[in-house]
């Protein structure tokens, strides 16, 4: 009779080995914390002074653009006939690129939902209207035990660890 050895993996992070030692892992955490947010604010503030200053290098020659762009359009307006064949295609290529008509497809705006809603059920125009049917998740939460009972419908419920460090904050002046 062969007697097995069970291994384990060694453990790859810290573990502490009383209460107190805990209570300072979760300072640790804090500091940590602290010091990675001081890292990613001046990250962000680095990155918004690079981004700001790509953006005034930028700026004329998007004015450019626009200017030139105006101008183009302005000119194959006054001579669109021409340069799309009475109207007959929708672009013109020049030697150094080309220029497009595109139609949007149409859209539809609604204000005031309830209103058209009551307006189209008068003018009896119901097909202009979508009923939809959903699952009230909502309502199967309220109700769990009822909700399991129904075929193809899953109650889960995870629990997270989480580790909060206290911190004080400064006062801000208004």
């Amino acid at each position: 009779m062969s007697k097995k050895k069970l291994k384990a993996a060694a453990v790859e992070h810290p573990v502490p080995q009383s209460l107190d030692e805990c209570a300072e892992f979760i300072a640790r955490i804090g500091e940590a914390q602290r010091e990675r947010t001081l890292i990613e604010t001046a990250m962000n503030d680095d990155l918004a002074a690079r981004k700001q200053a790509y953006e005034a290098r930028a700026k004329p020659w998007g004015e450019k653009i626009a200017a030139l762009t105006k101008g183009v359009q302005t000119w194959c307006e006054a001579n669109r006939a021409r340069i799309t064949n009475d109207g007959r295609v929708k672009f013109h290529r020049f030697a150094t690129g080309e220029v497009k008509w595109r139609m949007r497809p149409p859209s539809i705006a609604v204000r005031g939902v309830d209103a058209v809603i009551g307006c189209l059920k008068s003018m009896g125009l119901d097909r202009l209207i979508r009923t939809k049917e959903e699952v009230d998740k909502d309502a199967m939460l309220r109700d769990t035990e009822l909700a399991k009972t129904v075929p193809g419908v899953t109650v889960s419920q995870k629990e997270d660890f989480v580790v909060e460090p206290f911190e004080t904050q400064l006062e801000e002046v208004v």
